[in-house]
Parts: structure tokens; C-alpha cells; sequence
């Protein structure tokens, strides 16, 4: 009787991606499976350039904000604020207290949004639907605060080189507050849902481990590093806005898997929602309700007046503005900018009543004149949603930037996702790219 001859087995080459709902149109991941085990993998990025570096490089600083909002779209605050403080440390201004309050309070209503979208996606991505809608009703919430001070959801383009586009609304206070104990309650919830939930419990602990020498070494940051229990939080290690002046934790994982990474991003929300009550609690200089000092007129009134010289006592007189410019009358002005000519446009009240502010007005909006930093470079850094987002802008004295350099958080973790999911099963790899949070418009920037 011949003897059996030995299996042959082969590997097998599989595509995940770009047409796959979990890799968002644009990622690839060539898989090389040995059954159901991941023997190598090799990540595509390149679906989507947008050319982001350039496009700033052909606009001026202020029209750079647009582009910004695009990088982190769930979280765009957070890259306004970034690029803004990056040309303020160039230009050597120095923000209002009230003004970085603001920031602080509207970046972490912001990292709350871009968690609960992280974990809510992932959880659904595992079949807890429910956990999805959950999240999604929270942002919600979060997503009207926001529109209520920018005039928009996502898109927001609030930031300034110097400042804000605009003060609270007069009742942003309690509204956020309203806002932030439901979130609490939802957040809760989810914990009660998934936390101790067999099947999510199974499909995330000791899946898409990473040690922290192997993070530290591509360069990682955020809630993948804290996992791992590497304890680098920018807002800690070089405080900015003002973070020094709040008291949060930092949350830190064990073992560096998807478990981890979820319980991290958990109690992160809560220790945002614990420093936006801390800055609500003590924001200098409120709204102010009534202007005592003159009286309200329509600004095609207040600029005919002008124009005639019948200016006696104009600039006393408020503007009644559209919708969108409410917050930024000239009695919110000076708390929410840094006090010079070359980086804010002054109050409407003035550009209407008054010919050196008209000159000032078009003299920063102008292109080839506008906010013009000396020479030099700088990199600013802050703690983004997924870790730490940083603008390197190199100024050639112009009004435009001569090259800036993006450094996205998603980056480094997308760099070492091929040695994550390596031995791990096909199945695996959804709850893991989850994990890494990836947004393509600042990954393929």
C-alpha cells in the first residue's frame, strides 16, 4: 500500500480594501493569510492625497483655516487651534485669557465627539449596533454646542491667527452643561453595555497588541501609546492654552490592545468633561448683555454716516451684524484677541466709522499684504484626539507660508499596523484598524 503523501499547503494572498465599509474607501491592506492567520500584511494609504502642505503653501495664513478643518474632520477644532497657535508662537503674540478658556472648552467638546465616533464605529463594526446609535445620539449634542458658537457642525473654520472668530453665545454655559451630564450618562451606559460584555470583551482583549518599546519606536502618540502604559500626554508634557491651570488625569492601558484602547478612550471623555466644567467655572470676563455706551444701528446707516463725516460719536455705536458675525462686536473684541494690528481684523463698528480701520480691514485681507510673520520657524504641538498633532511652519517674511509640514497622529500608528495585526486572524483586523481611530484627510494629507 503506498504511503499518504503530505499536504501541501500554501498561503493565500487576500485584498482588504479600498472597497471594504471598515477601511473607509481608502486604505488597502494585502493580507497573506496562512488559514485564518495573518503571516505579513502590507498597508496602502495613497487613495486619497489632498495635498494639503502645498495648498497652504499657496494661500495665506488666514485662508489656510479651511484646509485645517479638513485634516481631523470629526475634531476640527482641535487642527484649528493647532495651526493658529503655531503662526501666534512665530509672530510672538500673546492671547487673552478669555480667549484661551474658549479654546480649551471647545477642543475638548471636540476630542468627546471624536471619541464617542471612534467607539461607537468600532462597537458597530463588531455587530453592537446599538452601542452605535448610542454614541452618535451623544455627539449630537456636542455637534449643536458646536454649531451654536462656529455656524457650523464640522466644517468650522472658527480659529483666528490671534484669536476667535466670535465669543460664547450668552447661554452657551448652561447648555453645555445640559449637554455634558447627558453625554456623562450615555457614556455610563456604553460602560454598562460593553465593558463587561462577553463577546466585545472577547473580540478586544489580547487582540492588536503593541509593546511600548515598539510604539516609542515608530513614534506613536496618544490613546495608542497610553495603552501600552506610557504615560505622554501633550497637555501635561508641554502645556498650552492654559491646560496647567486644570486638574485631569491621564489615563494609562496595561497590555497595549484594543481593550486597552477602548477603556482609555472612555475615561478620557470623562476627564474632558471634567476640565470643561473646571474652565466653565472659571472663564474671565462673561458675555456682556447691553453695550451702555451708545446705541444700536443697522451698518449701511453707520457706513453712509461715515462716509458723509458725520462721524461725531460714531464709534460709541454697536452694529447690529448678521447671524453669523454674532460674538465678535467690539465689546468682545479685546478678550478673545491679541492686542495688535498685524494678525485681527478690528470690530465692524470701527471698519464702518472709521478710515484707518477700513485701511487695517483690507490691509489684512489683501493678499500680499495680510498677517505676515517675521522669518523664521517654528513647530507647535497639541494633544489631538488621536495623540499628538503638531504644525512645522517655516515663514519667509511674506503673507504666505514659504512650507508647512503637518505631523498627523494617525500616521506612525498606520505605519506600525502591519506588525499589530501580524498573527493575528483575518477577523481581527476590523476591531484593530478601529482602534487606530485612522482618518484619511490628515493620514494622506
Amino acid at each position: 500500500m503506498a504511503e499518504p503523501k503530505e499536504l501541501e499547503t500554501k498561503t493565500m494572498l487576500l485584498n482588504v480594501g479600498p472597497a471594504h465599509p471598515a477601511m473607509h474607501g481608502v486604505v488597502q491592506i494585502k493580507v497573506q493569510l496562512d488559514g485564518e492567520i495573518v503571516r505579513k500584511a502590507d498597508i496602502e494609504i495613497g487613495y486619497l492625497h489632498r495635498a494639503f502642505e502645498k495648498e497652504c503653501e499657496n494661500s495665506t495664513y488666514t485662508q489656510c483655516f479651511p484646509y485645517t478643518d479638513r485634516l481631523n474632520y470629526v475634531s476640527p477644532l482641535i487642527n484649528n487651534f493647532a495651526f493658529a497657535a503655531a503662526v501666534e508662537q512665530l509672530m510672538d503674540l500673546e492671547i487673552p485669557p478669555r480667549c484661551n478658556y474658549i479654546r480649551v472648552i471647545m477642543s475638548e467638546i471636540s476630542r468627546i465627539t471624536d471619541h464617542l465616533t471612534c467607539i461607537g464605529a468600532s462597537a458597530m463594526e463588531l455587530g453592537a449596533f446599538s452601542a452605535f446609535l448610542y454614541m452618535i445620539k451623544a455627539r449630537e449634542w456636542l455637534y449643536e454646542l458646536i454649531e451654536s458658537v462656529t455656524g457650523a457642525r464640522l466644517t468650522i473654520s472658527y480659529a483666528r491667527i490671534g484669536g476667535v472668530k466670535a465669543d460664547l453665545p450668552e447661554e452657551f454655559a448652561k447648555q453645555c452643561r445640559a449637554a455634558l451630564e447627558k453625554t456623562r450618562e450615555v457614556i455610563q451606559e456604553m460602560d454598562d453595555l460593553l465593558t463587561r460584555n462577553r463577546i466585545f470583551y472577547d473580540r478586544t482583549r489580547g487582540i492588536g497588541i503593541i509593546s511600548p518599546e515598539k510604539a516609542r519606536s515608530y513614534g506613536i502618540t496618544g490613546p495608542f501609546l497610553r495603552s501600552t502604559g506610557e504615560d505622554y500626554d501633550v497637555r501635561k508634557v508641554f502645556p498650552y492654552f492654559g491646560y496647567d491651570r486644570f486638574d485631569f488625569d491621564v489615563p494609562i492601558g496595561e497590555r497595549g490592545d484594543n481593550y486597552d484602547r477602548y477603556l482609555v478612550r472612555m475615561e478620557e471623555m470623562r476627564q474632558s468633561i471634567r476640565i470643561i466644567e473646571q474652565a466653565l467655572d472659571s472663564i474671565p470676563e462673561g458675555p456682556t448683555n447691553v453695550d451702555p455706551e451708545g446705541h444700536i444701528i443697522d451698518p449701511d446707516l453707520m457706513a453712509d454716516l461715515g462716509k458723509f463725516g458725520k462721524t461725531a460719536g460714531l464709534l460709541h455705536n454697536e452694529v447690529l451684524i448678521e447671524p453669523t458675525l454674532k460674538g465678535s462686536e467690539k465689546r468682545y473684541h479685546d478678550r478673545l484677541h491679541a492686542a495688535t494690528k498685524e494678525a485681527w481684523l478690528p470690530p465692524k463698528e470701527k471698519v464702518y466709522a472709521s478710515i484707518e480701520a477700513l485701511m487695517n480691514h483690507f490691509k489684512i485681507i489683501m493678499l500680499g499684504h495680510g498677517v505676515r510673520p517675521p522669518k523664521g520657524e517654528v513647530y507647535f504641538p497639541v494633544e489631538g484626539a488621536n495623540g499628538e498633532l503638531g504644525f512645522y511652519i517655516v515663514s519667509d517674511g511674506t503673507d504666505r507660508p514659504w512650507r508647512v509640514r503637518c505631523h498627523p497622529p494617525c500616521f506612525p500608528i498606520m505605519a506600525a499596523l502591519d506588525h499589530i495585526i501580524e498573527g493575528d486572524q483575518l477577523a481581527d483586523i476590523v476591531p484593530t484598524f478601529g482602534s487606530v481611530n485612522m482618518i484619511a484627510g490628515e493620514l494622506d494629507r
